[in-house]
Parts: C-alpha cells; sequence; structure tokens
C-alpha cells in the first residue's frame, strides 16, 4: 500500500519527498521538475519497537514501513492533459491514499504558480482537477455498460444505478462513502481507482517561525475543514531539510530543542500516513529479530500470521499473545508468562496495535 504526496507546483512536495525519504528527488524553483514519480520506502517510527530492541538486544531489528510516492505539481486543466496532467492523475489513481501539501508560506523567491499565495484556493485547483477525472471514468464506465447492456440484467443494472449516484456526488462535489453500503463500494466503486473517494491528509507547509502555533493561512485550512473528516498537520518543509542535513541522533535532538519541537515533522507525517491508510502493526520478538508487522486495523490473528507466512496460515493452532505494556514491565517473554500475562488466542481473534505475538501452526 502507497500514499502519494499531491498539490501545486512549488508548494513543497518534492522537498518534503526528500526529507522522508532521504533521498535525492529534484526539488527547484520551477514547475514539473518532478515528471516520473518519485518512489521510497520509509521506515515508520515506533519507539514501542525501540523498547523492545533495548531489552531484547536482538541480532536484527526490522521497522514497518510505508511506501511514499512523490507526484508531480498539478495545475489548472490537469484533467484535460494540461502539466502532463493526464499522466500525473494515472499516478495518483494508483495510490491507497493521499497526501495534500498546501503551501502555507510567503517567500518572494520562490515563486507561486498562480502568482499568489492562498492555500483554500490551491486546494480547490487540485480537488476540482481530481473530481473532473473522476467524472471522466465514471462517463466512460457508465457509456460501456449501457452499450453492452442485456434485457433483464439485474447486475448491470444495479452497476448503472451505483455509479450515476456516484456521478451525482462528483457533480456536487461532494463526495461521501457512507451513501453507499460495504458491498456496493467494494464491487462497484473502488475496482475504478476514483481519486476522490481516497482519503487524504492535509499537509500545511509553513515558514520556520510559524512551526508552533501555525499562521492565517493555517487557520483558512482549519477553518475550511471544520467538522469533515479530514486531518491536518503543519509541517515546515524548510525546517525538515535542515534536520536532513545533520548527520547525529544529537545534533538533530539539539536543533528540534532549540525550536521547542519534540520530533521532527517527517516522524509525524509517516505515523500519520500510516494511519492513514487505516493500519497498525503488531511484533514479533526474540533474540534473532525484533520485527514490526503491518496490518489492516481490524485485521484478525488468522490474517497476521499470513503476513509472515502462507503456512503460518493454512498449519494455524493458535496465536501466543503478550500485550506490549506487560512486556515492558516484565522484561521479558519469560517473565511475562510467569505472571500469567500471555493469552492463547484463536484465529479470529481480532489483533491489537502493539501487540506481541508469537504462531502455532502445524502443516
Amino acid at each position: 500500500m502507497k500514499v502519494g504526496i499531491v498539490g501545486l507546483p512549488n508548494v513543497g512536495k518534492s522537498t518534503l519527498f526528500n526529507c522522508l525519504s532521504q533521498s535525492k528527488a529534484q526539488s527547484e524553483n520551477y514547475p514539473f521538475c518532478t515528471i516520473d514519480p518519485n518512489v521510497s520506502i520509509v521506515n515508520v517510527p515506533d519507539l514501542r519497537l525501540d523498547k523492545l530492541n533495548t531489552i531484547i538486544n536482538p541480532e536484527k531489528l526490522i521497522p514497518t514501513t510505508v511506501k511514499i510516492v512523490d507526484i508531480a505539481g498539478l495545475v489548472k486543466g490537469a484533467s484535460k492533459g494540461e502539466g502532463l496532467g493526464n499522466k500525473f492523475l494515472s499516478n495518483i489513481r494508483e495510490t491507497d491514499a493521499i497526501i495534500h501539501v498546501l503551501r502555507c508560506f510567503d517567500d518572494s523567491n520562490i515563486v507561486h504558480v498562480d502568482g499568489k499565495i492562498n492555500p483554500l484556493s490551491d486546494k480547490e485547483v487540485v480537488e476540482y482537477e481530481l473530481v473532473l477525472k473522476d467524472i471522466e471514468i465514471i462517463e466512460k464506465r457508465l457509456d460501456k455498460i449501457k452499450k453492452t447492456l442485456r434485457s433483464g440484467s439485474n447486475e448491470s443494472k444495479k452497476e448503472i444505478e451505483i455509479l450515476e449516484k456516484v456521478l451525482f456526488q462528483l457533480e456536487n462535489m461532494n463526495v461521501s462513502k457512507v451513501d453507499f453500503s460495504d458491498d456496493q463500494f467494494e464491487d462497484y466503486i473502488k475496482p475504478l481507482e476514483l481519486i476522490s473517494y481516497k482519503p487524504i491528509l492535509y499537509v500545511c507547509n509553513v515558514g520556520e517561525s510559524d512551526i508552533i502555533v501555525g499562521n492565517s493561512y493555517v487557520e483558512d485550512v482549519k477553518n475550511e475543514l471544520a467538522g469533515k473528516d479530514s486531518e491536518i498537520i503543519i509541517i515546515s518543509a524548510k525546517i525538515e531539510s535542515e534536520i536532513n542535513e545533520l548527520d547525529s541522533f544529537e545534533e538533530k535532538k539539539i536543533f528540534l530543542d532549540d525550536l521547542g519541537l519534540q520530533e521532527s515533522g517527517s516522524n509525524k507525517l509517516i505515523r500519520a500516513s500510516y494511519k492513514l491508510l487505516n493500519l497498525h502493526s503488531y511484533f514479533t520478538a526474540g533474540e534473532k529479530e525484533v520485527r514490526g508487522w503491518t496490518i489492516k486495523i481490524g485485521d484478525s490473528a488468522y490474517d497476521a500470521a499470513g503476513q509472515i507466512h502462507t503456512d503460518f496460515q493454512k498449519g494455524f493452532i493458535c496465536a501466543e499473545v503478550i500485550n506490549y505494556e506487560d512486556y515492558i514491565q516484565y522484561g521479558s517473554e519469560l517473565k511475562v508468562k510467569e505472571a500469567g500475562k500471555m493469552r492463547l488466542e484463536g484465529k479470529d481473534y481480532i489483533v491489537s496495535d502493539g501487540d506481541i505475538m508469537h504462531f502455532r501452526f502445524n502443516i
């Protein structure tokens, strides 16, 4: 699963991507510097994994990861091919969630594609283009179904009814999943990879002096999104790029302390992206390896076993489960067992975030 970073040109997308991945995607002061999407698999920061590593001191430590994609800046008319828009929109469709970067800083040295700083206008331009592309996809699909519709085909009639409902939402810029059942969404909407129905995290990119409390631009964005099911975080791509240049953990900590920050914005954004994808982690812990595993929130022990190996699923007997806090309190698996804090769970057990698990299986 992957998250795509979108926004207008020159809002800080590639700079932010570089900080997240510590790669060197181009980030120049002109539009369309990024043409092909840059992709990076980044570690998800997790203090729990660090604590387990300290206690167990394993041979290997493997964190969970998330895939981040830097997609070129969109412009007005992208849905009609402006600024290589069709290529960029296709890249966005292939992602599972979206990070929408909004420029919330003034800097006369960095040009704005529209010549003015207005994050709400920027948001509207990008989202309008995304909706137009989705409308085009729906209309093509409806046209194809109607041409091949056989008399009495209830399945085709059902799909037409649902897609016309989707089209109505898109045309009124009022997209909502709640108007559809889970089956309707999975069967008819999800396969079309519509951009407008992907979860979105808004990132307000501010200057260094505004990183703690934000600014009027950020307040405008917050007011616009108030009451909506959207998350907003404040990051300074400029600060993140400066942190990225520092070599040691100690230097980075001193830098953050001077700014009054507890952690880097990159770490905060990676975790938010992980959550945006509806993911969380469980751990396996032993002397050879301490590892974080990625599963969807609501997945079962049977699903979790399959993340490690299909044999674990096929021969699933049970899962030995230790609560993370219990492991930290008692300091070892043996002491947890002696305290009676280890549980045996069946395949239907819903995994909690941070569970430490060992699977019994028989093939």
